[in-house]
């Protein structure tokens, strides 16, 4: 039974900064890949950052520059990951889901939704202009 508690989210004027966190338990296996996705009214959920399996971060070419992955070693079964956010924008305004995957399915393929079964409650970040 995987557990996803995510935190962090906010509002913000344009060009504020937050940090999210998402801290996943359930599963002695660490993921395969974890990332980071967002759902703004009325659009789809687009993947913004994440790591594969390589540990090599990837980022959306809209949030480059700006958003920051980073991760703790694992440790007691508990992988946990952080979203440190930059120049907010208005455009940033979405709901932001943490999402995890045990299989080779988000081999490659670590920014697209379909590639993971697990997913957070997803956290609000609501940015002002």
């Amino acid at each position: 039974h995987v557990l996803f508690v995510e935190s962090g989210g906010g509002s913000v004027q344009a060009g504020g900064s937050l940090r999210l966190s998402c801290v996943v338990s359930g599963n002695t296996w660490s993921p395969y890949c974890m990332g980071w996705f967002r759902q703004a009214p009325g659009q789809e959920r687009e993947g913004v950052a994440g790591f594969g399996v390589d540990g090599n971060p990837r980022y959306t070419d809209s949030v480059k520059g700006r958003f920051t992955i980073s991760k703790d070693n694992a440790a007691n079964s508990v992988y946990t990951m952080y979203l440190q956010m930059t120049s907010l924008n208005p455009e940033d305004t979405a709901l932001y889901y943490c999402a995890a995957e045990w299989t080779g399915a988000c081999r490659s393929r670590v920014l697209v939704e379909s590639a993971y079964t697990y997913w957070g409650q997803g956290t609000q970040v609501t940015v002002s202009s």
